[in-house]
């Protein structure tokens, strides 16, 4: 795919976390983005102050001129998601008008294939990889791009792009079978846990997809895997984990005042007294993924060594919004069963002894329904939960499939359901010691008013 000769750029869908990236990424190959999405947000709306058109009106005549006069010109580039319902108005417009619809993935396909490219793939665990990797190559003064899926809290973006980019960085998205369309050199698997069963059906198709991809790794370059998931992949990979037996590991790991502290152990590599200064295991051993891959990218010890010491996070994965003796409150985007193990766990090791009070949304009525039972234990390791409705995103109401429903299959003895709009007053009744709010849907906006109401 040849992008010289494109002019206009037009999104459906341009506030996904995913589409925005894009939208910058051409906005900076000065191109002509606009977009629509159904909700104004701080991302869309930064996306305005950048330059390009958006608008939240599903109404075909709100579609800029340049590309509603003449939508089949090979200068306009008419990009999708499958988010977007297909009988959506300008879906059909440009159906109608005969054009080219490109999905999401192929545009990212299209960019790996003009770069040395490394892909991060994993149900859970990629975007807080790829963003530890991108902070550290921009450290080490790299020329690279790289595609975040979430917003570093370091340069308070999704998309970087450095001098004459060497290499791209793109979170390998696995929903639709997306990853499927790069062309990596090099790749990091997470984690593989079964997920989007709506797409997949099985965790055998699943795992059938992850192999593809593997597959897909150049033969001269590298692939790294997740200890806890190589016996479910073939071909020539290294690992990396927490555990010794990983090609890569940290040793004499302990945290203290905010930090991990540890030594990064390599193939004839050893990198003495490391800070990071993210909490979460789950999240240290993400960084040991980043660390060693950027290894293979050229970064010295003493830029990953700075890295990691400034490292600040990304939004919503892990991230403190009060943090005083009186109380803890964390705000992450876990949203599959086996995200919220990880949380928790980590939770229970940084804070022994402490009662932590959970609110979770639940994210897809499918997920929900695949994933009923594994949601009740995952949440069971809280001490009290505040249950809210299930956000749909994409989907329909599955009859029966509810949050009471899910609700009734937690063992919990501190348990309750509850309207978003009214967490605000039951909260009035509660004086937690870790406070935690879950999921992937719209929870995002009840972040700041709980952190307000226990900053009072």
């Amino acid at each position: 795919m040849n992008f010289k000769d494109i002019k206009n750029v037009h999104f459906i869908g341009i506030g996904g976390i995913g589409m925005s990236a894009l939208a910058r990424y051409f906005n900076h190959l000065d191109k002509m983005v606009s977009g629509y999405d159904r909700a104004s947000t701080d991302l869309t709306k930064k996306l305005e102050e950048e330059g390009i058109t958006v608008y939240h009106e599903e109404n075909i005549d709100l579609i800029p001129e340049e590309v509603f006069e003449n939508p089949s010109s090979s200068k306009n580039l008419i990009v999708y998601t499958p988010a977007i319902p297909s009988n959506h108005a300008e879906l059909e417009f440009f159906r109608k008008n005969n054009v080219d619809l490109i999905k999401r993935s192929e545009i990212l396909g299209a960019i790996s294939r003009n770069y040395s490219t490394v892909g991060i793939a994993g149900t859970h665990g990629k975007t807080t990889t790829t963003s530890i990797l991108t902070f550290i190559c921009m450290t080490a003064n790299m020329e690279f791009a790289s595609f975040v899926g979430g917003i570093n809290e370091n340069f308070k973006s999704n998309l970087v792009i450095k001098g004459s980019p060497e290499f791209v960085i793109i979170e390998a998205d696995e929903y639709d079978r997306s990853f499927l369309k790069l062309k990596p050199r090099y790749g990091i698997i997470t984690s593989m846990d079964a997920d989007h069963l709506d797409i997949y059906e099985s965790a055998d198709n699943m795992t059938e997809a992850f192999n593809e991809f593997a597959n897909l790794i150049d033969k001269d370059g590298l692939l790294l895997v997740c200890k806890n998931v190589e016996k479910e992949l073939t071909g020539k990979f290294k690992t990396y984990g927490l555990v010794s037996t990983a090609d890569y590991y940290p040793e004499n790991t302990k945290y203290e005042n905010g930090y991990f502290h540890f030594n990064f152990i390599g193939p004839g590599i050893e990198f003495k007294d490391m800070k990071f200064a993210l909490p979460g295991y789950h999240n240290l051993e993400n960084a040991i993924a980043a660390i060693a891959l950027s290894i293979e990218l050229g970064a010295n010890e003493n830029a990953i060594s700075k890295a990691l010491l400034d490292y600040k996070g990304v939004k919503r994965r892990f991230e403190f919004l009060i943090d005083t003796p009186e109380l803890i409150y964390i705000d992450d985007y876990a949203h599959h069963p086996e995200e919220i193990n990880a949380v928790l766990s980590s939770l229970r090791k940084m804070y022994p002894g402490k009662k932590i009070t959970g609110i979770f949304q639940p994210h897809l009525f499918s997920r929900t329904k695949d994933f009923a039972d594994e949601f009740a234990r995952s949440l069971e390791k809280l001490d009290e939960l505040i249950l809210l409705e299930i956000y749909p995103a994409r989907e329909e109401p599955i009859p029966g499939i509810t949050s009471e429903w899910l609700l009734e299959k937690v063992n919990l003895q501190n348990k309750s359901s509850c309207h978003k709009n009214e967490l605000i007053k039951k909260l009035e009744n509660i004086t937690p010691e870790i406070l935690i709010t879950l999921g992937a849907g719209d929870i995002d906006q009840i972040v700041i008013p709980v952190k307000n109401h226990y900053s009072k």
